[in-house]
């Protein structure tokens, strides 16, 4: 059997000062046919799961490029033609094929293009036939357009917020995608529309009850996969909303009951989904307040895994305004004082501004006589077994607090981004980390408390703050009951 697969992807964030260009992609995760490696990337795992199934099955593998941006603004129109146009020829020079799966994150916009992956598939649909199967692994936080649905046959999503469950969903979508092209099962899609704007974290009831209780679902009575679309809600786009998707076989009136009655469902919790967040005194005073630590808060208002600069000091100003000691902070995407700090080299004292200046609620630069604590070349953190560099870093310490500066702008992942750069997160009171959820899994063994904080970051958590353009039907939040079930 002939199998091609490539990647291609990004969150969009409508609202990021931060373009995405083409040097956004190569500098980032790039991958030319013949050269991807044996680690992966979550919109890349689907590379090593048809290796391994290629290897046992005796099938061709033809591995097109792999790519992916960081989450920033809107990706130019140029740079989005040049890599599906190169990727359609790859395709095209790889027929005749008998599937392809594709690893795509689902929320790509681009300017002309409201969804990214939705035109590619069209386009590889127009290459491959009608007959070929084209599966297509999907990062929760994605638009489930309808274009997307009307070209694949397999859409496989992941589960797990935060994203711990890349591999398995590759291996999922690769064995549903071969029993579609070796005649075994005949994949039909159905999708409900649970019209809401959400923040789910499956790591938090009631979504992880939820979540268990679909997977349970999955591989029997004709249900091949689940998958629930949450919508990244930063991306301005008319098809925004979290949706389920019910992949049976050749079952749709079946596939159609059990999406909806899941999506009612998933509806019904609406209120419950997102976490309580606090104000940043609010956070701060418990903290302190509490015996041992570390307290944990998170800062999703400036998560660059949203597409935020990632270099908002609000949280930092109201923490030396307080004099907080035993604390640390990061990241901090700040590559001008990383360098600078790097120059100066570790132990001195200097005086450096750092921070706000990537745009206009990024808030003001902190101006303070700093100690360099530690300078580290390609510093790194580890996320769901993969390694997530984070460019040249170094640890400065303003006042009682520890602040992690780094050149590669990523989000709060794992306490080895602290304790790889001369910092011991356990014998904190305070870690703030910027990040939404996917600290969680790495951070909560060692937390004494986990406390989510709304800041003035760009990535507002109440959706009615954000000036959509797009949106022509009615949602929650912005209409209290848009199902009509309360």
């Amino acid at each position: 059997m002939r199998v091609f697969t490539a990647s291609l992807g990004t969150e969009t964030n409508s609202f990021s000062p931060i373009p995405t260009t083409l040097d956004s992609f190569t500098s980032n995760v790039w991958h030319p046919a013949g050269t991807y490696p044996e680690s992966s990337h979550m919109t890349t795992a689907q590379v090593p799961a048809l290796r391994a199934a290629a290897k046992e099955r005796g099938w061709t593998l033809i591995e097109g490029l792999c790519t992916f941006a960081s989450p920033a603004g809107p990706t130019s129109r140029h740079a989005y033609e040049t890599l599906r146009d190169h990727i359609l020829a790859e395709l095209e020079a790889a027929m005749p094929l008998d599937m392809v799966v594709l690893g795509l994150h689902g929320a790509m916009i681009a300017e002309g293009y409201g969804s990214c992956e939705g035109d590619l598939l069209a386009r590889a649909r127009a290459i491959v036939g009608p007959d070929v199967p084209i599966g297509a692994e999907f990062d929760l936080h994605c638009h489930l357009t309808p274009v997307l649905v009307e070209n694949a046959d397999i859409l496989v999503g992941y589960k797990e917020f935060p994203h711990t469950d890349h591999a398995e969903r590759a291996r999922e979508l690769v064995e549903l995608t071969a029993a579609a092209a070796e005649g075994r099962v005949r994949p039909v899609m159905s999708v409900f529309d649970c019209r809401m704007i959400v923040s789910a974290p499956t790591s938090r009831q009631p979504m992880r009850g939820f979540v268990d209780r679909i997977q349970a679902m999955e591989g029997r009575d004709g249900i091949l996969s689940i998958s629930l679309a949450h919508c990244f809600p930063y991306g301005d786009d008319e098809e925004i909303g979290a949706r389920v998707l019910v992949v049976t076989d050749n079952d749709a009136a079946k596939g159609q009951a059990l999406a909806e009655r899941l999506g009612r469902e998933f509806y019904a919790m609406r209120h419950e989904l997102a976490p309580p967040y606090h104000t940043i005194d609010e956070a701060l005073d418990h903290a302190l307040a509490g015996e041992g630590g570390p307290f944990v808060l998170a800062e999703p208002g400036d998560n660059p895994g949203g597409g935020a600069p990632c270099d908002n000091t609000e949280i930092l100003h109201a923490m030396i305004a307080r004099g907080i000691e035993g604390a640390a902070l990061g990241p901090i995407w700040d590559p001008q004082a990383v360098a600078f700090c790097h120059g100066f080299g570790k132990g001195a004292k200097v005086r450096l501004r750092f921070g706000g200046k990537a745009g206009f609620t990024s808030g003001s630069p902190v101006d303070a006589e700093v100690t360099i604590l530690e300078t580290v070349k390609d510093h790194h953190q580890s996320f769901a077994g993969l390694t997530v560099a984070l460019g040249d870093s170094a640890t400065i310490r303003v006042g009682g607090i520890d602040v992690l500066l780094v050149s590669t702008r990523k989000q709060a992942m794992a306490p080895d981004m602290f304790s790889g750069c001369g910092i011991d997160p356990l014998a904190k009171k305070i870690l703030v980390v910027k990040s939404t959820n996917h600290f969680h899994a790495a951070f909560a063994p060692i937390a004494k408390e986990i406390l989510y904080v709304d800041t003035d970051g760009p990535l507002p958590r109440d959706y009615r703050r954000i000036p959509f353009s797009r949106i022509t039907r009615d949602l929650f939040p912005f209409h209290p009951d848009p199902l009509g079930l309360d």
